[in-house]
């Protein structure tokens, strides 16, 4: 029985055929060297350090750039203990690492950036493309897309205060009547960011229909500084594909690498004329121990189980009885009894006995049925 994940079989394909070694490139923000045009995007909740240090695990040191989750300016001047975990970084790993915040108060703002600054993080970013209710009702996030000029005071206040470069993460507008992504990255360039990210969709769409790749275009030629285009980056060949058809410095990934923190190594492959190279079982579970590690210490044990959790849950899907494995480890209450669960569960796709696993597992939850009954009569 084959141990890959039950989905229609997709050969990987080979690079694109304008020869992407030949135009791949590393850029500059401000001072800071970018080496390869690969960013992995923040995403709420998601990319920790531990998250970021695996996915360069995972990727074999191929990242080239690193965002923080967003962090709120208010937490942060107020060194909230939450905002200072989201902002905890492994500067041997992580580098370059740009630490993203969201808000409106330019006081604050500034503050939050001599904060990042001190810190050791190499870039300030701003958030101007959170479509969550909560940010834009403060004036944050994609808010900040109708307010330009406040954002033009904010950036250039900042700008003034750090030496480290400010950038900035932009929506391609507010719904479909004000797409105005290339006016407010004028703006911001005038202002003084040294690197704007674009999200090909508006506030309204949040992240549904197609992300617009042709106003990233548009914004890329339209400012001098070094813009990355960021939407539905699903694999390395898209990831090469929209970096040679964008006129962008680089692209952003986000999505993509929760569901293969394989990726930005899969794209360097490609770049060198290989095919993309599927991960092992082995390496499967090697990840997510490393995930595991790199969350001790800094996070409750509590939240240790719910993102690994919550990371399996990604990695096994389209496994045969991968829904059987995520259903018993998401009913144990420690790491070592999900662990359990999971290196039997890739022993067992290894060795083709993964249906007398799976009888195994369906009688285990029997028993704590029975026995869950016993108990309540």
């Amino acid at each position: 029985m084959s141990n890959k994940p039950d989905l229609p079989y997709k050969a990987p394909r080979a690079a694109p055929p304008s020869g992407p070694a030949m135009w791949v490139r590393g850029f500059a923000i401000g001072d800071v060297r970018v080496e390869q045009p690969f960013a992995l995007a923040p995403m709420s909740g998601v990319t920790d350090t531990a998250f970021r240090r695996m996915v360069q695990s995972a990727s074999q040191g191929a990242v080239g750039l690193f965002v923080t989750e967003f962090i709120s300016i208010e937490g942060l001047t107020s060194y909230n203990l939450l905002a200072q975990t989201r902002m905890a970084f492994d500067p041997k790993t992580e580098n370059p690492l740009a630490v993203q915040v969201f808000g409106a108060d330019v006081y604050r703002m500034v503050e939050a950036a001599h904060i990042v600054e001190q810190s050791g993080a190499q870039i300030f970013d701003i958030n101007c493309g959170c479509p969550a209710p909560k940010v834009v009702r403060r004036g944050g996030g994609a808010e900040l897309m109708r307010d330009p000029s406040r954002l033009a005071r904010i950036i250039e206040a900042c700008t003034k205060a750090v030496k480290i470069p400010v950038t900035v993460k932009i929506r391609s507008g507010w719904d479909d009547a004000s797409i105005n992504a290339v006016e407010v990255a004028r703006l911001c360039e005038r202002a003084g960011a040294a690197m704007i990210a674009v999200h090909g969709r508006s506030r309204q769409q949040l992240y549904g229909g197609e992300p617009d790749w042709g106003l990233v275009t548009q914004v890329a030629e339209a400012v001098e500084v070094p813009v990355i285009g960021s939407g539905d980056i699903s694999d390395g060949e898209i990831a090469l594909e929209r970096l040679r058809d964008s006129s962008c410095a680089g692209v952003m990934i986000g999505r993509g690498a929760i569901t293969n923190p394989w990726i930005f190594g899969q794209i360097r492959q490609l770049i060198q004329g290989q095919a993309a190279t599927e991960p092992d079982n082995a390496e499967r579970l090697r990840v997510l121990h490393a995930f595991h590690d790199g969350m001790l210490g800094y996070m409750p044990a509590g939240a240790v189980a719910g993102r690994l959790k919550q990371l399996l849950s990604r990695l096994t899907k389209g496994f045969p009885h991968g829904m059987l494995l995520r259903a018993r480890v998401l009913r144990e209450p420690t790491p070592a009894d999900m662990f359990a669960w999971i290196e039997s569960f890739f022993a067992a796709l290894d060795d083709d006995s993964i249906e007398d696993w799976a009888e195994r597992a369906r009688q285990r939850e029997r028993a704590r049925l029975r026995a869950t009954r016993g108990g309540l009569s």
